[in-house]
Parts: structure tokens; sequence; C-alpha cells
């Protein structure tokens, strides 16, 4: 999973517990628009005038004269909570409420809807994007001119990459070490990118 939120590490020290997390997979965290908008590429600058609501054109970062359609995510979902942690102290707008997709497979799917929703601007991991949903009617935007792809994941450049965790909380199964040990020795980490993530450490 992604970093928990703010509120769900409370929720945790309520109970008792604290969160074990082992970086197990690199993963970038990405901006998308529909196939046929004309802008390719935000800074990370625009990406956060953009959810502060100061940015509301699209002419405003190279494209068509048309408003800025910003989707978000419920509170505590780990996109949400990624864009939360991007924006720092700059607090996002509130988004009308059919704004707010539910399932992240919703967000792309909303966006991709071209009648409606040319305009649209989501957001995601690359991961659920490319090897889950592949949806043909959205694209990935580089950031700060840098595309979202493995091997800007893997050296670095990518500005939005973060680890993807193994997380426990307490658990006396004595088998969960062993899966973590497994994920992250050579085996483990080649099974990782066989299957579309970028491995912790390049094998």
């Amino acid at each position: 999973m992604a970093a928990p939120s703010v509120s769900q590490e409370w929720q945790a020290e309520k109970e008792g517990l604290t969160f074990d997390m082992t970086p197990i997979v690199r993963e970038a965290f990405v901006f998308f628009a529909h196939h046929k908008n004309g802008v390719d590429n935000l800074t990370l600058e625009q990406v956060i005038q953009i959810y502060a609501g100061e940015l509301t054109n699209w002419r405003d970062v190279g494209g068509e004269d048309d408003a800025i359609r910003a989707f978000q995510r419920p509170a505590d979902s780990g996109s949400q909570t990624a864009l939360e942690k991007l924006m720092g102290n700059t607090p996002i707008m509130d988004a009308p409420s059919e704004d707010i997709v539910s399932g992240m497979g919703g967000i792309i799917h909303e966006v991709a809807k071209y009648r409606n929703y040319k305009n649209a601007v989501g957001f995601t991991f690359r991961y659920y994007s490319t090897e889950m949903v592949n949806n043909k009617k959205i694209k990935l935007l580089s950031i700060d001119g840098v595309a979202p792809t493995k091997e800007n994941i893997q050296n670095g450049t990518y500005p939005l990459v973060s680890e993807f965790y193994a997380v426990t909380a307490g658990t006396k199964n004595q088998n969960a070490q062993k899966l973590i040990d497994w994920i992250i020795s050579d085996e483990g980490q080649a099974m990782v990118e066989k299957v579309g993530y970028v491995p912790v450490e390049k094998n």
C-alpha cells in the first residue's frame, strides 16, 4: 500500500498499534488527462495551482480554452493522501461531490469520457493506470518535462516517486515476515518487475 494518511496513523495509535512498514516497490504518483487533450506536460507548480483552485483553464497551461475539471478521491485513499502530501501547506480546493470518485477505476473512467469530461484531469499511481486499468482513452502527463516511465522511476528523474509498502501492525503470524523477506529478496524483486512494478533496488 501507499503510505498511510495522518488520520490512519492516528487511528492506529489510538488503538495502541504501530505500523511496521517495509518498502517493497517503487511507484510513481501520476496525473492524467483525456487522450485528446492537447496538454502533455504540467509543472509541479501548475499541479499545485490546479488543485488549489488557482489555475482553472487549460489555456493557462498551453491547452484549449476550456475549464479544468479536477477530479479527487475520497479522504484516506492512498492517492488522495499522496495529493495532500504533494500540496504541503497549500489547501486543496473543495471538489463538487460529483468530482470525487470512490474507485480508482472510476476516476479513470470519468476522465476518459470524451463527450462530457474531455476537460478533466485526475491522478492515480502508475501501476494501476498502466497495468490494471489500461484505459486507452487516458494519457499520463509528464511532470516538469519528465514522463513517468519505469526507467525514470528507477533513476529518480521523475519527480513524484515514492515507495509502496508491506504493512503489518502487531501481527503475531510468523509467516508475515517470511513473506516480506521473500518480496525484498532478489527473487521477489524479479517478480515485482515481472508484474509491472519497479523494484525497490535495481537487480
